[in-house]
């Protein structure tokens, strides 16, 4: 449909039940306007279109895991209800072009689909590597046009490249491959373009979780066939509500500190006879910790350490949920912050050690919740989040603190939605 109709079923309710499902009834009128907005946006950028259609994929909030995917491991995750959205058009050439609201345009030919060295570390690249990955696997590929908004905040910890790179791939498998890749390959594809084109060497955990949906925990001993479960869990109906605190750390510069954690573990791993941790025990690291330390340093011991006891915590976490025991969960939640915090030590950057605004922010956390709640480091770490479980009779007092020593709009309360990336109108 055109942009005229398309925003009349918006404004008419055609979507409604589709985004009280993805954002709640209390942002149903906002994300209305948000859509009405994107779709002006797109006409003002590339003018209307008779075969409009709308595009969504979330970002993600890392419950359990914390830098284990990338070494093999387990992890419990979950999409939330911040997205990407997109307006999309196909086009008839081999052009793509992707208008993000605030930035400038990415035009990418689709003749080339090799890397491009001055598109590292920009969304171009992700464009560029996720329509590579569809054509080496055989999938149709084509031009579209796309304008995009989001709401997941940029280096939060809520992953938003994952979720742009999924969107991406999700257009691209209902415009030109007859909606043929499932969720899992979609997450496959779009680490492809964060490794090769981007040039961050992430895990598959953030990708998965926004293209798949919902609670899920994933075993990524084969990464080429993770295992995939879904663990059905209301936080809400516990009586909390899950926060997450933006201390306002920059991730521009601090690649090479993320970059570091898995060279590290793979690292030790090698050391221990194996590609990966996964696979590698406890006492056989104890064994060998004078000669590791020795040749890699203590923080990398410190690390997998930290790797070997996550990964098991995960399993014990998605028991709890399962069991309903959401104390034990909690008690979980905390003890893998301090695993982070002190044997992974992606807290803070050791570049920077005047900037602790995320240590600040546990401690405060620790502070108002000891006792009734859970707090941890966030994904990657370094400066980006906080991950809080709240009761919600101190949920008010808890915004307060957090927003009055980080800023108005620092704390975002969140719920998990049940779908990935999705075409809106395949949906209806």
């Amino acid at each position: 449909m055109n942009a005229t109709a398309l925003k009349s079923a918006v404004a008419n309710g055609t979507y409604d039940r589709l985004f009280v499902t993805l954002y709640g009834e209390d942002r149903l009128a906002t994300q209305k306007a948000r859509y009405a907005e994107a779709i002006d946006g797109f006409v003002e950028t590339f003018g209307d279109r008779e075969d409009l259609r709308l595009f969504s994929a979330p970002g993600r909030t890392e419950i359990g895991g914390n830098h284990t995917d990338h070494n093999h491991g387990r992890v419990l995750a979950g999409s939330v209800n911040l997205d990407v959205i997109a307006v999309v058009a196909p086009r008839d050439d081999t052009t793509v072009q992707v208008k993000s609201a605030g930035y400038p345009m990415d035009i990418i030919d689709i003749t080339d689909l090799t890397v491009h060295e001055e598109e590292i570390n920009r969304s171009a690249s992700l464009i560029r590597g996720t329509v590579a990955r569809f054509a080496q696997r055989g999938y149709g590929i084509g031009g579209f046009d796309a304008y995009t908004t989001s709401n997941v905040l940029k280096g939060s910890g809520l992953s938003s490249s994952a979720a742009f790179e999924v969107l991406i791939g999700t257009i691209l498998n209902h415009l030109y491959a007859d909606a043929a890749v499932s969720a899992v390959e979609i997450a496959q594809i779009a680490q492809f373009a964060e490794n090769q084109f981007f040039g961050k060497p992430s895990g598959l955990m953030d990708q998965m979780a926004s293209s798949v949906g919902g609670i899920v925990t994933i075993d990524f001993a084969d990464t080429d066939n993770p295992v995939i479960e879904a663990v059905p869990f209301d936080f809400a109906a516990c009586g909390y509500k899950l926060c997450i605190v933006d201390v306002g750390g920059d991730h521009a510069d601090l690649t090479h500190e993320y970059a570091a954690v898995p060279a590290e573990m793979k690292a030790m791993a090698a050391d221990l006879g194996r590609p990966f941790l996964r696979g590698a025990y406890m006492e056989q690291l104890i064994a060998s910790i004078p000669d590791l330390r020795k040749k890699h340093g203590d923080r990398a011991v410190l690390r997998a350490f930290h790797f070997l006891k996550e990964n098991d915590r995960v399993t014990a976490q998605v028991a709890a949920l399962k069991a309903g025991d959401f104390d034990e969960f909690k008690r979980l939640i905390i003890e893998s912050g301090h695993s982070s915090y002190e044997y992974l030590q992606n807290v803070y950057a050791v570049c920077d050690v005047k900037e602790q605004s995320m240590s600040l922010a546990l401690s405060l956390a620790q502070h108002l919740l000891d006792g009734c709640g859970a707090w941890r480091v966030h994904g990657g770490g370094f400066g980006g989040t906080t991950q809080n479980f709240v009761p919600a009779d101190k949920l008010d007092s808890f915004i307060a603190t957090m927003e009055f020593v980080f800023g108005k709009g620092h704390c975002h309360v969140l719920s998990i939605r049940p779908y990935g990336g999705i075409c809106l109108d395949a949906m209806l």
